[in-house]
Order: C-alpha cells, then structure tokens, then sequence
C-alpha cells in the first residue's frame, strides 16, 4: 500500500468509527426519547402492516400527489439503498483500486442496476433540488413568501442533504468511469457495455493517463465517496431533530405503526381520551391519579407514537400548502406546529431522562459563577442546565404571535409557552395535512389531545365555546332551541312522517332510520335538504322513521373542540337510545353526523350501517327508483316550487371534508349530479382529496374568524371562478359557511344569479318535472343495452 492509501485508510476508518459510534448513541436516545411517551397498541396484524408499508415504501402512493416530485423522489430512495454496496466497494478500492464485491462485483446485472441509479440518481436530485428553488419562499406569494410549501422549513439542512447525495452520485459516476479505464488500461476484458452500460464512455477522456495515476485517482475519489457519506452520518447523529435526513430512516417506522393496518389514511375516528394507554370514561375517570392529564399538556404526555410523528416530519410542507388556516393567513401551519414539537421535545428530553441527583448538580452548576472546576460531566451538566426551563413550560399559551411574523406563533424553548393558543383553536380538523402527509404524521389527533387538555384541565379555550358547550349539555343541540321544535321541518309534507316509538315500534320495521341532525332539524336552510331528502325517499317507495325529539347532537362538536366528556355524555345517549329502538341502517345528511355515528359510536358500542344522502339516492337513481328528467322549457302552469328551480345547466360541487378526506365518498355525489339531464359538472381547482374546506369543522363553525381572511370566503370565491350557476354541497356546515360567503361576495355585486343548494335538492327538482307533465316524464330516454363481448 502507498502513503496514500494508508492515510486514505486510516483517516476513513476513524471517521467512520466515530460516525457509528454518534449515530448508535443517537439512535439509542431516540428511543430513551420516544419510550418518555404515554403506551399505546400499534403491533395489530403485521402482515397487513408489512404489506401496507410495502405498498407505500415501493409504489409511493403517499407522494403521488405530486407525481414528478414522487418519481425524482422514488429514484433517490432507491438509489440510497442500492448504491450502499458501492459504499462497501470503496473501502476495498482504498487497498486495491481494483477490488470489486466478491460474487457481484463484476455481475453485470449489478453493474448495470448501479449505473442506472447512480445517473438517475444524479439527475432526480438535481431536479429536486430545481423544485425546491423554484418553490423557494423568495418568489412565492405572502408575507415573506409564506405560500411556499418550503416556508418555515430549515433550509440549510435541506441543502445539506441534496448536495451529500449530489456529491455521492458524482463520486459513483467517477469511480465507475475509472474502473471503466483501468479495464482497459489493464486489459481485464470488463470494458464494454455489458458492465458499464452507462458510465463507460466517462472513461474516454482519461484513456491517456497511466494505470498509476488511475489508480490514484480511484483511491482519493473513493475516500471522498467515505468521508461525504460518513461525515453526513456524522452531522444526523448531532441532530436529531435533522427530519429531512432522519426520515429515511424513521419512515418505516412510522408507516408500519400508522393506525390502520390496511394503509387506510388516519382520520376519520378521532381516538378516545386515554390516560397511561387506558381509555378514559364516565366509568373509570373517579379512579384516576388527581395529577392525571386529560389530554396533552406537556410534550410527554403524547404517545410514543405522537413523538415518533414529531420526529420523521421530512419538513415538506405538504401538509402546509393545504390547510385552510394557513392559507387564509392564521398562524396555524401544521408543519411547523410538528417541527416546533419535535424540537421541545428533543430538548426536554435529556431532563426528563435524567435522575434527580442529575438535575441537582445541573442545577447547582448552572447557579454557580465558576461552574463544574474539574469540568467533569460539564457537558452534560451544561446540557440538563439548559433543558431545565422547558420542565415546566406550558404547551400551549402567549408567545406574543405577530400576525405578519407567523414564525414568532412557534417557540420551542419558551420563555412562555411552546405553541401560541391561536396556533390550536385555529385547526378546523379538515384532515388535509394527514391526507396529504407522506409519511403518515396524525396532526389531527395531536391537536385535539392538546385541545382536550385546555377544555379538561385549564378550562382555556374561546369564548364562543362556552355557548355552545351550555346548549349542547343542556339543550342536546348547538342553537339552545328546544327538543319539540325538532319536528317543524316535517310540516305540510304530503305524506306523514313516521316517529320510531309513537308510529313504528321498531328500527326494523322500516328500511332506515332517518337521522335527521340538528341542523337538519332547526337550521332553515338544512331544513330544506331534510325536507327532499324525506320527499326523494318516500317516492322511491323507501320506508324511513325518525327519532323526534327522542335524537340530540351527535357530540362532533363538542369533541373535536376538546369537551370529551360531554361528547361521552350525548353520545352514550344516542347509542343507548339507538340501540333500544333497533338501528342497524341510519341514512343522514350531514357529514359531521355521518362521520361520528360511522366511525366513532362504535367506541362506545354503537355499531350500525350508516350512508350518506348522497350515497343512498344515487343507488336509488341507479336502480331506478328515481328517475331525473331533462330540464324542461318553461311553461304556463309549470310549478314554482323553490327547489324545482335548483338545477341549472353548470354545478360546482364542493366536498365535505368529512364526507370526502375523512371517509372517501367522492363519487356518489357527483355521479348524482351526472345523472341530471343537461347538467355540466365544473370542477374547482381544488377538489376531491384536495378540497379546500368550508372553514365549519373541528367546533370552527361557533367560533368567531379573527385571524386572517375567512376561510368560507375563499372558498366562495373558487366556487364563484368556476362560472358554475350553483355551487352544490352535501353538509348543512357546509351549506351555511359557503352560503354566508355568497351571499358577502352578491353584497359586492358578484354571483347574483348563483346559488347554493345540497345534491337532494337537485335531484328533487328533477324528478319533480317529471311528475309535472306526461309530456316531460316521456322524454326520460329508455336504458341502453349492455354491449355484449
């Protein structure tokens, strides 16, 4: 061996002792970190985990959002693996600049997957490294660039990673042509592009150098490869908190510990209140610790798996592009939120982890003017000294948020609070950062625990909520209107409506039980989808029943604004209810009520088939029961009933978050709409899992908008540019929110002629023309046969 390579060997070994040896500490702390949160069950079914993360790992079906960033992206996570071995390679060339793996060094299968994803690799990071500057804040649009997904992101360790990647692909591409030259030089038979398909015509230009001087060079190139690599390692185990480099490791983790072993997106359900890993009741609660947190009032008290999220955020801003909040300039982004987590709780860990004897001396150290003389354990003395404000430091308060500095709503190391109070009551739970989110973070559930203990413990939470929690508890409904007041909706029906317990003994006796909700019930404007609902049911001969005054609110409310308890109390009513009357197949109007019954009564033992409106008269209109007709010319006699004039030639559908993000129903409402003759459906921009929300959800419809611009208002506005003559929803949330924004923007002389109805009402004033003439419900064309094959 030369001087040379000694040195190149030497100083590469010792580096990478030093990187292992960082990088094992790190990992171990992450796990002394993560093992600080409360318990929590996530080993179900690991095959159906295994195959999920498969799934996920090699199709990145979470990236395909963005499909070029998901391509570049998938080519540079296999090459981190599949150019490993040419990491292990170069330590052998630091000896000998020819050695290759035994076995499949010169395996031209090998060689040719190598020289494939060195210049893919190559190529994908560089156009990475294009997307992420051409979305650099710099040249995005508000306040200091803050529609830039990358806004708030740390950027110099974005570039760290993408120019270590860049310098390894260049470093392979290097090594590959050298031994392209030194085949030749050497006469081994190996150049040709069976074995270096890609990277061979590189060695032309250095055919004129001498075996030695080739040899060097793959000798120093192959160090640079080590210490590039190993110096990377270096830099991650010193930060932990280094999400765009730890995720490619900690992704698979989170991924296969997501909360449904199917791959399905963490919504939906929101997770009962749990303390220690237990849930918490009515049953149980007198049993609890008086220092129990309900909810999360400090870092620890989440999951290890809520810390586990926090640390593989990959800083994308995925999850930041989308959300409402901070799309309408509010202070919540839900990316920062998860870094600024991630950071306190990196940062309070070593005190959490340390003994009280540890915490004494760091203390003291920290108190005296000389410090630790002999200096030993001064470092970590240092260390606990520095984490011991973040003790007591609240979670959630004042952080003396400037609107036009939105960074100051996040502090992670204090002095006041971690998470500015406007940055959580901002959250409408629309589910679009988890929808969005590549590696499986669960926002949602992490903001209504901290949610939880504001309402629970603190009793802090906004005004407008103190209203709402009264009327729910003492009146079963958010408007405080009175329980026999839920049956104006049905009067002058011209059929009677049938009330389970008074008409109809049982759930039974009738194909459904109609749940009709309070805004169903007291809200005019659901009124009128309750209504044709009710009118679309009984002429496609579907019998229903509903409960009367023997229904009261569902809780979404109540539980996604933190007040669990009270979401406990009216939901176990419900269920006891329910379940004394027979339910097993519930039709409902509105979203949030479709979601809880759906997917959360079942915490409390209220399992039941439940569908949407949209979804049960679109199988009526497709089996037939519902006929819609063309829009007729209008004519002398012809009704002028409002709802026969809810149709119109051009329809813009807005989905329900928690219709479409939370449950996926995004078909049946618009296969309703294309079944309207002589209906165009015009798409909004942002639509389908992209759906920009109503600004009503997680308890924001009672609250008051005094951050930024109204969320419903830019909404509205994409409705508006559609051009469409009606916007159609399937949520009465919905319908309020968007139609308070119509009726702003008609104040400003835009969208008189437009109007906001649900799906039912449209397909009510179809099928209403037809019954108005024989002349019309002629016209309704005879089915096509099936091709036959």
């Amino acid at each position: 061996m030369s001087p040379l390579q000694i040195v190149a060997l030497v100083v590469c070994l010792a580096v990478t002792a030093v990187a292992i040896a960082l990088l094992v500490r790190t990992v171990r702390r992450f796990l002394a970190t993560f093992r600080l949160g409360q318990p929590e069950t996530r080993n179900d079914n690991p095959g159906e985990r295994t195959r999920t993360l498969l799934r996920e790992f090699l199709g990145h079906t979470r990236m395909s959002r963005l499909p070029v960033v998901a391509v570049a992206h998938w080519i540079t996570m296999i090459s981190f693996g599949v150019l490993f071995f040419t990491l292990l390679n170069a330590f052998g060339q630091l000896v000998d600049p020819e050695f290759v793996l035994p076995g499949i060094g010169h395996f031209f299968l090998y060689e040719w997957v190598t020289d494939v994803f060195a210049f893919g690799g190559f190529f994908a990071i560089l156009l990475l490294m294009a997307i992420r500057q051409k979305n650099h804040p710099r040249s995005a649009a508000g306040v200091d660039g803050r529609r830039s997904r990358f806004f708030g992101s740390t950027w110099w360790q974005a570039y760290y990673v993408e120019l270590t990647i860049l310098g390894v692909t260049i470093c392979i591409g290097f090594l590959r042509a050298f031994e392209w030259t030194l085949a030749r030089l050497n006469g081994t038979g190996y150049d040709n592009a069976l074995h270096f398909p890609l990277t061979g015509w590189i060695g032309n230009f250095f055919t004129g150098l001498s075996v030695g001087t080739i040899e060097t060079l793959i000798v120093v190139v192959s160090a640079v490869k080590i210490l590039i690599s190993f110096a990377w390692m270096i830099t991650i185990a010193l930060q932990p908190t280094m999400g765009v480099a730890w995720h490619r490791f900690l992704a698979f983790f989170n991924i296969w510990f997501k909360r449904h072993a199917d791959g399905r997106t963490s919504l939906g359900e929101l997770q009962p209140l749990k303390v220690g890993g237990e849930v918490v009741d009515f049953e149980n609660i007198e049993e609890l610790d008086e220092d129990a947190a309900l909810g999360v009032g400090k870092v620890e008290d989440f999951t290890w798996k809520g810390l586990l999220d926090f640390t593989t955020c990959t800083e994308c801003g995925r999850c930041q592009s989308q959300c409402p909040a901070w799309n309408t300039d509010k202070p919540l982004s839900p990316k920062m939120l998860v870094m600024t987590l991630r950071d306190h709780a990196h940062a309070k860990a070593p005190w959490l982890l340390a003994t009280d004897e540890e915490r004494e001396a760091a203390l003291a150290g920290a108190g005296s003017a000389e410090g630790n003389p002999d200096g030993k354990g001064d470092a970590k003395g240092k260390g606990l000294a520095a984490a011991a404000p973040l003790a007591e430091l609240p979670l959630i308060g004042e952080t003396g948020y400037d609107l036009d500095h939105p960074l100051t709503a996040y502090n992670p190391h204090g002095p006041d609070a971690v998470i500015d109070q406007d940055v959580l009551w901002s959250c409408t739970t629309c589910g679009a950062c988890v929808e969005q989110c590549p590696v499986d973070i669960e926002h949602v559930d992490a903001i209504v625990d901290m949610r939880r203990y504001q309402n629970l413990i603190e009793s802090a939470f906004p005004n407008e909520l103190g209203g709402l929690f009264k009327n729910m508890e003492n009146k079963g409904n958010p408007w405080g209107m009175a329980a026999r007041a839920r049956l104006d909706w049905a009067k002058d029906l011209p059929f009677p409506v049938k009330i389970l317990g008074q008409d109809v003994e049982s759930a039974d006796d009738v194909d459904y039980l109609f749940w009709v909700g309070c805004a169903g019930a007291y809200e005019d404007r659901a009124k009128k989808t309750t209504r044709a609902v009710a009118e679309l049911l009984d002429q496609a001969g579907v019998t229903f029943a509903i409960l009367g005054d023997g229904e009261t609110c569902t809780g979404d409310s109540a539980r996604r604004a933190g007040n669990e308890f009270l979401f406990q109390m009216l939901a176990q009513q419900n269920v006891e209810v329910l379940n004394e009357v027979g339910a097993t197949k519930i039709v409902v109007t509105c979203a949030h009520c479709f979601n809880t019954i759906k997917n959360e009564y079942p915490q409390l033992g209220g399992k039941y088939e439940v569908v949407h409106h949209t979804q049960l008269l679109n199988r009526l209109v497709r089996d037939k029961k519902l006929v819609p007709v063309a829009r007729p010319a209008e004519r002398p006699g012809m009704s002028s009933n409002k709802d026969v004039a809810s149709t119109a030639e051009t329809v813009t559908y807005h989905d329900p978050c928690y219709l479409g993000r939370h449950n996926g129903v995004y078909s049946p409402p618009r296969e309703l709409i294309g079944a309207l003759p002589g209906v165009e459906l015009k798409e909004m921009e942002r639509s389908k899992e992209k759906s920009f929300c109503c600004g009503a959800g997680g308890a924001r419809m009672w609250m008051e908008e005094k951050l930024g611009t109204r969320i419903n208002m830019n909404r509205t506005e994409e409705a508006l540019a559609t051009g469409a003559e009606r916007i159609a929803i399937g949520c009465p949330f919905c319908r309020v929110m968007i139609s308070d924004g119509l009726t702003a923007k008609q104040s400003e002389g835009q969208g008189e002629q437009v109007e906001v109805v649900d799906v039912a009402q449209m397909l009510l004033a179809a099928v209403r023309r037809g019954q108005e003439g024989g002349e019309v419900a002629a016209e309704v064309p005879e089915p096509e046969p099936a091709p036959t094959a």
